[in-house]
């Protein structure tokens, strides 16, 4: 499991360094819908610095006393950066604590406290904000401000990022490995092994498309899904309104998260993904949908004087700003220590 998957746009404009340091990747969580300031839940609007979003979790459970299991967040945020995402802990019952006490460390800081009638669930975020800096960036100005362009105007292929598979596939490899032997696996562990799955079988058939070059257009048949909602539908013909909706960025080709009700002949390629796709229909898996493109939304970005490049756009909850790097430059996670092909050892 690799995150060079292929490209759209063909061989990336140049190289970078990414991560260089925690402010070089920065990500905001907007929730999308309004908190009622009301209710047992306390709705904390967090900003950490090298720390996973888990830990985050054990530290708001020891602090106001509750289980973490009924800490509520909407997304996993990265670890080798500086995030700002909601979380809620339900203290019915408890006296809340002082949520300042969290800032003791100095790697936590509490932007916002309110209330709500619902725990915050899973995937509920509208989209992330990114602000992120790429250092020693090699490759002609001229050639990053016309890809920048491309990406912008017509977006990416919205492929799972590496984070979703475990460093260096760990997670996707013992995925594999489980589906071979059907071990019993805590609950946690068995949802992040079902992700990277579907993940992978999603990213295979994406990667199809990119291939035959369908990514971005809708055919006979597609699954159409539309921009900003999860909302989709059968497009039995392709007729001049679905041109123009899918050419202005208002519906995308939509591709399946594998699951029981999935047509068999929309499965990917390869005896191993027809195993794959098995097991998760076993596991009691339900088919969803992703769209197969993503356009990054307040695309913009800055050359600047020491080397580097600062890009800022937000994107739908569940794609990755990695997939839009991967599209513009051979990039080297300096943190992770991972990479977007082999060339980026010369950045």
């Amino acid at each position: 499991m690799t995150p060079d998957w292929p490209r759209a746009w063909g061989e990336p404009a140049g190289c970078a360094s990414i991560r260089c340091r925690p402010e070089d990747f920065q990500v905001t969580e907007e929730l999308g819908f309004e908190l009622a300031d009301e209710g047992e839940h306390c709705f904390l609007f967090l900003e950490k610095r090298c720390l996973t979003t888990q830990e985050l979790v054990q530290r708001l459970s020891a602090l106001s006393g509750v289980p973490a299991r009924r800490i509520g967040f909407s997304g996993l945020k990265d670890r080798n950066a500086i995030t700002r995402q909601w979380f809620s802990v339900g203290i019915a019952g408890r006296s809340e604590p002082g949520w300042h006490a969290l800032e003791s460390q100095g790697d936590v800081v509490v932007l916002a406290q309110r209330r709500h009638r619902r725990k915050l669930r899973r995937g509920v975020h509208r989209l992330n904000r990114f602000r992120l800096r790429l250092r020693q960036v090699t490759g002609q100005r001229a050639r990053l401000e016309s890809r920048l362009q491309i990406l912008r105007d017509e977006g990416i292929p919205n492929y799972f990022g590496e984070q979703r598979f475990g460093r260096g596939g760990s997670a996707f490899s013992q995925a594999v490995k489980w589906s071979q032997t059907g071990a019993t696996l805590p609950r946690h562990k068995r949802g992040l092994f079902l992700s990277a799955l579907r993940a992978a079988l999603f990213n295979r058939l994406l990667a199809e498309r990119v291939v035959n070059g369908g990514w971005n257009v809708v055919r006979a048949g597609d699954v159409c899904m539309l921009q900003g909602s999860r909302s989709f539908f059968v497009c039995s013909e392709v007729d001049d309104a679905i041109r123009m909706r899918s050419a202005a960025g208002d519906l995308h080709p939509g591709i399946p998260l594998w699951g029981r009700g999935g047509d068999a002949q929309r499965r990917p390629a390869g005896e191993d993904s027809k195993v794959l796709c098995d097991f998760l229909e076993s596991c009691g898996m339900k088919l969803a949908w992703r769209s197969a493109r993503v356009l990054p939304d307040d695309f913009c970005w800055q050359f600047c004087d020491d080397d580097a490049l600062q890009l800022d756009f937000a994107l739908g909850a569940g794609s990755y700003a990695t997939a839009v790097l991967a599209e513009l430059v051979h990039y080297k996670d300096k943190a992770g220590q991972g990479q977007s092909g082999r060339r980026c050892e010369q950045a």
